[in-house]
């Protein structure tokens, strides 16, 4: 197979590639193009053979660029490919091996040209040389000005009409990857693009009847995930003496551009998590993801995100709203399986972001599953490994979680969902626990991460709405899980009266105040000494004294007087002075969500009573705190009942003794007692111009995760590069 190969450093002397961008023009119906366009090669999977590929030929690229306009080869080219694609599904339906081949050969040159194309020129020289034809009798085709609308149109058609076999899989992921291509000049401005040549063709005219359908498709193509056909299935089968390849047809096909073309070596084999990747099904995603984010242009919505947000389940019979111009079906069962088993990609967990917050028919039928942990599983598990995901992809994973704790019944039925030997939780062994209580640990683990280490204030507002959304319908909590919403709480406690210690005395604060606070674990589950509560109690009662005269005015004096310490006007306030506002939103949180689970189901929640219990202490010295005294009162008083219950059943209890009381005691306490306060409810929105976020995000995805694709990083302006 390899005798006549060519290598990569022979292709800018390559006969054939130096006449298509030389200063000849050659004719769409020269019999040249059956010789360039014959050639077979292993695709390239990695970066690295991408970029041999692009460096080995950007002289040829640059030399089309300097001649296209005289010869109008790019324009000849893609009417050769054109003129193809007429007779693609009957050569799909007829096995026609060599004519699919040759027409994908014919998508794979053109797609190298556009990238480079795209990479150093605007949308208008693009536009331009697309117009550029030789003047002379006997040309054909399509009007010059709309070349670029006929091509995306073709591959829309390919992607959508021409059925999924081996012989046609690397066809439809060329189409896939070309439309990518021709959307990445995105990548080379720093702006977001709003009056895209390219996104004008998409959302409107021609390409605008197939909207449904490419995105019916390339929601399928991710659902199905097949995987690319073996090497060689999808073209010509080789001799069984190890000869090279006969084509059957005049010899001088078989001496085109490249005989065979290796990259990585002949026969080489790719990486083990190449073989069990989809090519098409991740391409196809991406794109989806592509358009699915295009901006709306003034007087069109983007009709692929009218799309995305309207299509319906098969099974329902029900007649779409109107005006649903875009609106299609599909298997809710099936993408729903999908989306659980693919969670580990960021673009996966970015499709389930867009549909649940966007779709309302998915939503609903994803909060009506009875089978929810196959789905909220994997997303935890992204949030227990925070420190090896990007931040992006944490964001989705959290807001998704945010989206479904927003459902009372799916905030009760995790409860009831009881999960064994949760193996990636290292933590604690996990023999038996209720979805629900995972949920809750994982989210405080969450928050934990963040505000020890990135302390991003958006990452922590939405672990506590999450938690907030589901605290009234807490039910049987796992001790572990009511542990640390106490342990939680309480360390934010210490902290806060630790910072406010430093405020106002910040050259004179306790030592051993100090210390314990430094031998705290990232855990939290450390106990102060007796020693250490005995002052912190003291330092909370003159604290929170002073604070309930003039709260505000008597931080901005400490601060000040801080600030007055420092050797500059200019020096920032330490961390722990600027923490000080987070904490107390932590805390105030914390407290509202330990509330609204005691007012609202107490009695299913022994364990969570027990914990308070537990760290009783603590609590009570926040009773006089100005800004948490409302928030107090109902934990005071659960403190106290069951304290008396407690004392008045002696010393020397057992835990399980304990809990009976605890148990006796919910059913014995009035609930009138406890005062109302308004429900917690978030609601995630967008912020305004979600584009600038997520059109980043998306073009990064592309950039890093894209089947055959490789950018300069050098040239990329949309996103920074952590690496050149």
């Amino acid at each position: 197979m390899g005798a006549n190969s060519s290598s990569i450093c022979e292709l800018p002397e390559n006969v054939y590639l130096k006449r298509l961008s030389g200063a000849e023009a050659v004719s769409e119906n020269d019999p040249f193009w059956n010789q360039l366009l014959s050639f077979s090669f292993t695709a390239p999977t990695s970066s690295a053979e991408l970029k041999l590929l692009e460096e080995a030929t950007i002289s040829i690229c640059k030399s089309l660029v300097e001649n296209n306009p005289r010869t109008g080869n790019l324009g000849a080219l893609i009417k050769v490919f054109l003129s193809r694609t007429k007779e693609l599904k009957i050569s799909a339906e007829c096995q026609n091996h060599l004519f699919i081949w040759q027409a994908h050969n014919a998508l794979f040159i053109i797609c190298c040209l556009l990238k480079v194309f795209i990479c150093q020129m605007s949308e208008e020289e693009l536009q331009l040389h697309f117009t550029y034809e030789e003047r002379m009798p006997g040309s054909y085709g399509v009007e010059c000005e709309d070349l670029i609308e006929e091509l995306l149109c073709c591959l829309i058609q390919l992607i959508v009409e021409i059925p999924l076999l081996d012989i046609t899989y690397s066809i439809s992921l060329e189409a896939v990857t070309t439309l990518v291509v021709f959307l990445s000049c995105q990548l080379f401005h720093k702006e977001i693009l709003r009056e895209s040549v390219i996104h004008k063709y998409l959302m409107r005219g021609r390409c605008l009847p197939y909207t449904s359908r490419l995105v019916k498709t390339l929601l399928y193509n991710f659902i199905r995930q097949e995987r690319s056909p073996p090497p060689g299935s999808h073209v010509f089968q080789q001799q069984t003496d190890g000869g090279g390849l006969l084509y059957g047809f005049a010899s001088g096909v078989a001496t085109g551009l490249w005989t065979v073309f290796t990259l990585g070596g002949v026969g080489s084999k790719p990486a083990p998590q190449q073989e069990q990747s989809s090519p098409l099904a991740n391409q196809s995603l991406l794109l989806l993801l592509v358009l699915a984010n295009l901006t709306d242009a003034p007087d069109t919505p983007n009709p692929y995100r009218q799309a995305i947000m309207s299509f319906k389940n098969t099974q329902d019979s029900t007649a779409f709203p109107s005006p649903s111009p875009h609106a299609f079906q599909i298997n809710f069962n099936s993408l729903y399986t999908a989306l659980c088993e693919q969670q580990k990609s960021d673009q996966a967990t970015l499709l389930l972001y867009i549909l649940l917050h966007q779709n309302s028919n998915v939503r609903t039928y994803m909060l009506a599953r009875t089978d929810m942990e196959n789905l909220v599983l994997p997303i935890l598990e992204i949030l227990y490994h925070v420190e090896e995901r990007n931040s992006h992809h944490v964001y989705m994973a959290l807001i998704i979680l945010l989206i479904l704790t927003e459902d009372d019944g799916f905030n009760r039925s995790i409860h009831e969902v009881i999960l064994k030997n949760i193996t990636w939780y290292s933590e604690r062994v996990l023999t038996e626990i209720s979805l629900g209580s995972l949920l809750i640990l994982v989210v405080i683990r969450t928050i934990q991460y963040n505000m020890t280490r990135t302390r991003d204030k958006y990452l922590h507002t939405n672990c506590l709405a999450a938690l907030a959304n589901m605290s009234a319908q807490f039910r049987s909590l796992h001790q572990y899980a009511a542990q640390r919403i106490i342990s939680y709480a309480c360390r934010h406690l210490r902290r806060y009266v630790y910072v406010l210690d430093k405020l106002y005395f910040p050259h004179s604060h306790c030592s051993t105040l100090q210390h314990c606070f430094s031998t705290l674990s990232d855990s939290g589950e450390e106990l102060l000494s007796l020693t250490c509560s005995h002052i912190l109690r003291s330092y909370a009662s003159s604290l929170f004294s002073l604070l309930s005269k003039k709260h505000n005015k008597v931080l901005e004096q400490a601060t000040q007087t801080l600030r007055g310490s420092l050797s500059s006007d200019d020096s920032p306030l330490p961390d722990y002075a600027q923490d000080l506002n987070v904490i107390e939103e932590v805390i105030r949180m914390m407290l509202e969500i330990i509330n609204s689970c005691l007012t609202n189901s107490l009695h299913h929640n022994p364990n969570l009573v027990y914990a308070l219990l537990y760290k009783r202490d603590l609590f009570e010295q926040f009773r006089t705190h100005p800004s948490f005294q409302d928030i107090m009162q109902n934990i005071d008083l659960v403190i106290g009942f069951f304290s008396s219950r407690l004392e008045q059943a002696g010393a020397q209890l057992s835990v399980e003794r304990v809990l009976e009381i605890i148990k006796q005691g919910a059913v014995a306490l009035p609930k009138d007692r406890l005062r109302k306060f308004p429900e917690l409810k978030f609601k995630y929105v967008e912020e305004e111009q979600p584009e600038e976020f997520f059109i980043p995000y998306v073009w990064s995805l592309v950039y890093n995760s894209a089947v055959a694709l490789y950018w300069n990083p050098q040239d990329i302006q949309l996103f920074t590069m952590d690496s050149g």
